[in-house]
């Protein structure tokens, strides 16, 4: 919660600096073999420990493009810090000459890969899984602010161990896409990690695989230059489900002696810092771990629902993309559906298995993991860990009332109905409407079709689809049970804050990244204005803008319709 009297007390970056509190490197074992490997940015394996020390790579002569100025607020930032140049500095990759830094080295940690609950190893170069982590991602800073800790991390900070090969850059395509997609999925009142600040350089390009202009590819088909960006991003932690399985791995291999005690280690940590409110200090490490798995259990439920209930489709839910605070975290290939479709995936490598309506399932089998990786410590009591594999057992359970509970928001009704539902989803099917548009259209209440009709795609001339709508709406309108005007306002103004107004298509981000690549930023902030208000109506002139469908001429091409795994 903010502090009302600590709001806009930060005026200086001294004054941020002195809020800094490593808890992660702090109490946590850093990589011992760190101290022997020069700078820590080329790919080598990572035997033991929770991070490795490495200093951020500085872009060249960074140039401001956007702050978040309600992430600001809510931290109690001033503007005047976005004038400090050791703000700027920091925030752009540069740890050198800032004297009063505290710890003038970032972090940089491993984790394991599970695709859809199978472990993988040879996305490590070394085939063994110790080489595969955070390739770009830098943590700079941990700090209490208004009782409430942040870790700071730069996405696209450069070389890292693990960086498997790679320049450690995140271009400003992407960087744009991240920077705006994390505001607008905390306006839309979805946990996720926030946007800070957003830096790119003139000086510094790096090669990327992309698509020809107007291509249909699902390929990549051309190596293109692009310029460099840093994003910030700040969560209360960054470890990951693939993070905590690395540690699981290790121990159940027994891979090292310390194994069994390095994932002690961290899963408390993980409960200290995502859970602490919830799970109390008395406990013993079973019953810890029991209720951790009840929590997380109940965060990522919740998490998934809303992600489908605004139409975000993550593409790529590995478990190294699975937050263990049960948040939204890495924004590379994901997407919010348009025309509705439920396998509709962005990412041309994501496959079903990632689509939209398979989240819940993919949500399950990161769960798996999670719990997989808890039950080395589980061992020598039988009871909890059979506790923990009837936690396991009941997500789907635990799923489908999420699910059900959040259609029933969206449709207005009190309770779920399968048969109005199952009908709905095969309307919009075979209707071909947009998500979005539809379901705020229906929030109006009105006495027919013609304000749906505004989402669908082509015209409505089949009459027997003409008659499945009336009659799907007269049987809505029945459950709906609203009788006067009073009470139909009241629940339209309740659809409304479920169902958003606005929500970030790719064809805009597409506009507003191209023309930051210009050196023209309004795009990117007029964007922001918007996509930070996603429930309110605004002006006319942003109606006609931003809330219509997706235009004919962008379905299947790349780059808008898909996209290849952001870089």
């Amino acid at each position: 919660m903010i502090n009302e009297n600590n709001k806009n007390n930060i005026k200086t970056f001294e004054e941020l600096i002195n809020l800094s509190d490593y808890s992660f490197t702090n109490k946590l074992n850093a990589d011992p073999d760190a101290k022997y490997s020069g700078d820590n940015k080329f790919p080598r394996e990572v035997f033991t420990g929770h991070y490795v020390p490495v200093s951020p790579t500085a872009i060249k002569d960074p140039i401001y493009i956007s702050h978040s100025e309600n992430f600001f607020k809510e931290l109690g930032f001033s503007e005047n810090l976005l004038k400090s140049n050791d703000f700027i500095k920091l925030f752009s990759g540069d740890m050198s000459n800032i004297s009063n830094l505290s710890q003038n080295k970032g972090w940089a940690t491993g984790y394991a890969l599970s695709i859809y609950g199978t472990e993988y190893y040879a996305q490590c170069p070394f085939q063994t899984g110790n080489g595969y982590g955070d390739g770009r991602a830098i943590s700079v800073l941990e700090a209490v602010i208004n009782d409430t800790r942040w870790e700071f991390q730069l996405k696209g900070g450069g070389r890292t161990p693990y960086c498997r090969g790679a320049d450690g850059r995140a271009v400003l395509r992407s960087s744009v896409r991240e920077f705006l997609a994390q505001e607008h999925m905390h306006a839309l009142g979805i946990a996720t990690s926030r946007s800070l600040t957003l830096f790119t350089s003139k000086k510094e390009q790096v090669t990327r695989p992309w698509f020809k202009e107007n291509s249909y590819s699902k390929d990549p088909e051309v190596m293109i230059e692009e310029d460099v960006a840093i994003t910030t991003r700040v969560a209360s932690s960054f470890l990951r489900v693939g993070q905590i399985e690395l540690f699981g791995r290790r121990a159940r291999k027994n891979e090292h002696k310390d194994a069994l005690k390095e994932l002690e280690m961290i899963v408390l940590h993980l409960i200290d810092r995502e859970y602490s409110e919830v799970i109390k200090e008395d406990l013993s490490l079973e019953e810890k771990i029991i209720q951790l798995a009840k929590e997380f259990q109940n965060r990522l439920t919740s998490l998934v629902a809303n992600w489908i209930r605004v139409g975000y489709c993550q593409g790529n839910f590995n478990s190294d993309n699975c937050a263990a605070g049960g948040f939204t975290l890495d924004y590379g290939p994901f997407g919010f559906i348009e025309m509705f479709e439920p396998k509709y995936q962005s990412w041309t490598g994501g496959g079903n298995h990632f689509s939209f309506f398979n989240q819940p399932t993919a949500a399950f089998k990161n769960f798996k993991s999670f719990c997989s990786a808890l039950k080395p410590l589980l061992t020598s009591n039988p009871k909890a860990l059979e506790e923990l594999e009837k936690i396991e057992n009941n997500f789907s359970k635990v799923m489908q009332e999420k699910m059900e509970n959040m259609w029933a928001k969206k449709l207005g009704l009190n309770k779920f109905d399968i048969e109005l539902f199952e009908e709905l989803i095969n309307l919009m099917i075979d209707t071909k409407v947009d998500y979005t548009i539809f379901f705020r259209e229906l929030s109006n209440i009105q006495n027919d079709m013609s304000s749906i009709e505004k989402s669908f795609y082509g015209k409505t001339q089949n009459e027997n689809i003409k008659l499945r709508w009336n009659s799907w709406l007269e049987n809505w309108k029945l459950l709906l049970n609203v009788n006067d005007e009073e009470s139909k306002e009241k629940l339209s103004k309740q659809m409304k804050l479920t169902n958003p107004k606005y929500t970030l298509r790719e064809w805009h981000l597409v506009w507003a990244y191209q023309e930051a690549e210009n050196g023209n930023y309004q795009p990117v902030h007029e964007l922001q204005k918007i996509m930070t208000n996603p429930y309110e109506e605004q002006t006319k002139e942003i109606e006609e803008k931003y809330y219509i469908k997706k235009p004919s001429d962008f379905f299947g091409i790349a780059g808008i319709s898909h996209v290849s795994c952001s870089s």
